[in-house]
């Protein structure tokens, strides 16, 4: 079995703590089932947040997931001029027998512009 990253963002409506656990375990769910994993695939997963989300932790949705024994961490995202603000991205590494491009990325509802070439 092979290790693999996955990608995924989404951007929220607004900071705030059940919105942030709405839409990021909204993101993890979809990531899951269009890559076809269950929690015991993952590795780890890191999440980065823009600099104007201080709401909660995105990790947080993730063990309220029930994904509870799988390192994650948390960082900000760089503060870029001009950049989308509100995003929540993802990085998960997996053990899966899918080729590299076999991968689906998942950038959800206006993340989506953030990577127009692989979002599905």
């Amino acid at each position: 079995m092979a290790v693999r990253a996955v990608r995924g963002a989404v951007q929220l409506e607004r900071d705030e703590s059940g919105h942030m656990e709405e839409q990021v375990g909204a993101l993890l769910t979809a990531v899951l089932e269009r890559n076809d994993l269950h929690a015991d695939d993952l590795i780890s997963i890191w999440f980065t947040a823009t600099p104007d989300l201080h709401c909660d932790f995105p990790a947080a949705a993730a063990r309220k997931l029930g994904i509870v024994d799988v390192p994650l961490i948390c960082a900000q995202e760089l503060d870029v001029t001009g950049a989308m603000p509100r995003v929540v991205r993802v990085l998960a590494h997996i053990e899966s027998d899918r080729p590299r491009a076999g991968i689906t990325h998942v950038y959800l509802g206006a993340a989506a512009a953030l990577r127009k070439d692989i979002a599905q």
